[in-house]
């Protein structure tokens, strides 16, 4: 069963049909645009030249780096589909176990879920807030994300005492743990008090005046040095490509490379 509502279903196929491509790759694109809150995207569609990203009034990124033609379909494609989804819902309300919300209600409705075993979490973009449910009866824990937007999570095999399962996400700014996130209500640092000065027993006589002296003038600050040229960042992909193609680098390889290398950008 489908959660496209009718008006998302309608307006994935007039898309699919005016730009060349199939519903289904268009439909994920959706939840990629979706789980991005309207305003950014991560994806891995066949049919859009494998993985690649989008950002609203910033940079497309697509698998073939110099196809030009295809970062101005994703780019048009990821826009209509934002603008769709600021005027009517794509998707129906997420199903919640017992069929109740069991974040805050306040918080509104969350433009991803997930979770594994016990423990859950929802993402709410628009409050800027990460809702956490550990599944041992503890109370929901509430992250705020800041200035993040939140592309995707991911979640692995936690750690010892790991309080957030092992779930990171992927922002504008990199990969981060969910614990790297401020928790809100947590108790503030209490203060800790001013160590006064301790006095000498013994007072030594004042020393004699000293007679200014002219201080030399501070050398002019020197500018710091230019982080490395997009070109040459540009021209390492172009390298490792040729290796690529002549067999020295797997594909698996060169992508993982190329994605590093993208996120100095």
């Amino acid at each position: 069963m489908t959660d496209l509502t009718e008006s998302g279903r309608q307006l994935i196929a007039d898309i699919a049909a005016r730009y060349g491509l199939s519903q289904d790759a268009v439909e994920q694109m959706a939840r990629a645009v979706s789980n991005g809150g309207g305003t950014m995207a991560q994806f891995n569609i066949p049919e859009l030249g494998g993985g690649g990203q989008w950002m609203a009034g910033g940079m497309t990124m697509v698998g073939d780096m110099f196809n030009h033609g295809l970062k101005a379909t994703v780019d048009g494609l990821c826009a209509e589909l934002s603008n769709g989804m600021a005027n009517a819902p794509f998707f129906k309300q997420p199903q919640t176990i017992a069929g109740a919300a069991w974040w805050p209600a306040d918080l509104g409705q969350p433009s991803s879920v997930g979770g594994q075993n016990q423990f859950r979490y929802a993402y709410f973009p628009q409050a800027c807030r990460v809702a956490l449910d550990p599944g041992n009866g503890a109370p929901v824990v509430l992250l705020d994300t800041l200035d993040h937007q939140i592309g995707g999570f991911s979640q692995q095999q936690s750690g010892y005492g790991d309080p957030f399962g092992g779930v990171s996400f992927s922002s504008q700014y990199g990969q981060f743990a969910l614990s790297s996130l401020p928790r809100i209500g947590a108790p503030a640092p209490e203060p800790q008090p001013i160590p006064q000065p301790v006095q000498p027993e013994i007072q030594q006589p004042a020393p004699a005046p000293v007679q200014p002296v002219a201080e030399a003038p501070a050398p002019a600050a020197q500018p710091a040095p230019a982080p490395a040229a997009t070109d040459d960042i540009l021209g390492t992909i172009e390298k490792l490509a040729a290796l690529r193609d002549a067999g020295a680098l797997t594909e698996e390889e060169f992508s993982t490379k190329k994605m590093e290398l993208l996120a100095r950008l």
